[in-house]
């Protein structure tokens, strides 16, 4: 059985995705601009791989909606590279750039990637890439789902709070226990 899938859908995809880069970009504007090259943050990565890392998988995203576009979704990621072999070499590149040319290709991306969601039929969601993930899982994980896991991780770094601690905290607007 499949699910309906409409442009009402889309733009809740849409919406999540721009929401999870602005906590993203909000999460890095509060960090010392000098500290944003500095290794460690994930890994031996700064802040400028990471970026780049994010660059690069949002692009992927873009990538397989241009395979649905061109009714090839199934043959999406067949001779994709290892993802650590991937991440290295994005790490490497990025390594070799300064941070304004490495922010300046992750905005492009995403900007290239919401545009081809926005274009998308919605039907292609519930298609299947070559390694069996749907459309849906594939723009989720290496989009919006992805800002969210790096989001934590720089406040992470630059709080010294992981998640997990932050989770078990009560929220100044959640409701008192009784």
């Amino acid at each position: 059985m499949t699910l309906e899938r409409g442009p009402e859908h889309i733009k809740q995809l849409l919406d999540d995705l721009v929401a999870a880069r602005q906590a993203f970009t909000a999460a890095l504007a509060d960090v010392d601009p000098a500290l944003l090259t500095a290794p460690g943050l994930v890994g031996q990565w700064s802040a400028k791989e990471l970026i780049a890392h994010l660059a690069y998988w949002t692009g992927h995203a873009a990538e397989a909606v241009h395979h649905a576009e061109q009714g090839r979704l199934e043959a999406f990621g067949e001779d994709d590279l290892d993802v650590d072999a991937r991440n290295a070499i994005v790490a490497r590149v990025a390594g070799e750039a300064d941070l304004a040319t490495v922010r300046q290709r992750e905005e492009a991306a995403f900007d290239a990637l919401v545009s081809r969601v926005q274009a998308a039929d919605p039907a292609w969601l519930e298609d299947r890439v070559s390694y069996g993930d749907t459309l849906e899982y594939v723009l989720r994980d290496d989009g919006a789902d992805h800002y969210r896991e790096h989001t934590a991780d720089v406040r992470s770094w630059f709080t010294g709070i992981d998640d997990a601690e932050a989770d078990d905290e009560p929220h100044a607007d959640a409701e008192p226990e009784l």
